[in-house]
């Protein structure tokens, strides 16, 4: 018998629409949303326990974070992925800010194995778009409780916000923080880069490390009617800041150095040179 063919669903033929649209123009477009998310509200500063000192938020967080050990090696495994670049972290032990491509609901889980592979023990912890804390669900729990750290259009709550990342990294945990901003669907390219994870680094005295996943795709169809895709997370080196620049200029040097760092690797793996306006996805499955 057929197999019954699986057509590409339409929400994802619809985000790649927006991409395309959205490259072509540059700039800030970049930083535009290319999905369709829930209404949100501002997250106020007494609504998130950010470090989970009370005991409800223990509660929750221990069971979301058993949630996701059990999920992490099924979803390593579904996604068959590869790690490059062990040997620029395997003495690092310290605090880090992480950076990452964003594309995916389920490439944290990637960064939070490369985590992993530092030395010693870390902490790990996700910085999250504000609308992303009211998400129904199980999504929505684990969001909220998985040692996220909530964005807030509110200046209170981002000043919360300020002090626990400066404790995490104090303790040698590690966060990971999209500059990029918002999730483009499997997009391939490095895009611009919003200054925030650069700042906090160089405010901290923490490195950060940069990583870049890149696709290549496999026989298997997903419901959306696309293939799975392979991630390959390439780990570059750590990038310092320097003791004898500003927080600014430091934050600037490291938000160049990262883009630099992960446009090589960009050309390096797809073998084009990096240009924007002409997204073709079809790049991804070679």
């Amino acid at each position: 018998m057929k197999k019954k063919e699986i057509k590409p669903a339409q929400d994802r033929l619809d985000a790649i629409e927006k991409i395309k649209e959205y490259e072509k123009i540059g700039g800030d477009a970049f930083f535009n949303d290319v999905e369709q998310d829930p209404p949100s509200r501002t997250i106020m500063p007494d609504e998130v326990d950010y470090l989970n000192r009370k005991f409800s938020s223990k509660f929750k967080a221990f069971f979301a974070l058993l949630i996701e050990k059990l999920a992490k090696r099924k979803i390593k495994k579904m996604y068959q992925m590869e790690f490059e670049g062990v040997e620029n972290i395997k003495d690092l032990d310290s605090g880090a800010v992480i950076t990452s491509n964003h594309f995916s609901m389920l490439e944290n889980v990637a960064i939070k194995f490369v985590s992993e592979k530092f030395k010693g023990r870390h902490k790990y912890y996700r910085v999250i778009r504000e609308g992303n804390y009211f998400f129904p669900g199980i999504v929505g729990f684990l969001l909220k409780n998985c040692r996220t750290l909530p964005l807030s259009s509110n200046t209170h709550t981002m000043l919360k916000l300020d002090k626990a990342i400066k404790e995490i990294l104090e303790k040698k945990g590690h966060v990971l923080i999209y500059p990029e901003q918002s999730m483009w669907w499997y997009y391939p390219k490095p895009r611009n880069y919003r200054i925030g994870a650069f700042h906090y680094a160089a405010k901290n005295k923490a490195p950060v490390v940069p990583c870049f996943v890149t696709f290549s795709k496999t026989d298997k169809i997903a419901k959306n009617g696309f293939p799975y895709i392979k991630y390959t997370v390439h780990i570059m080196k750590p990038i310092f800041p320097d003791p004898d620049k500003t927080v600014h200029d430091n934050a600037l040097m490291m938000q160049e150095e990262n883009y630099r760092l992960c446009k090589e690797k960009y050309e390096e793996v797809y073998k084009i040179p990096l240009e924007y306006g002409n997204y073709d996805p079809e790049q991804i499955y070679r």
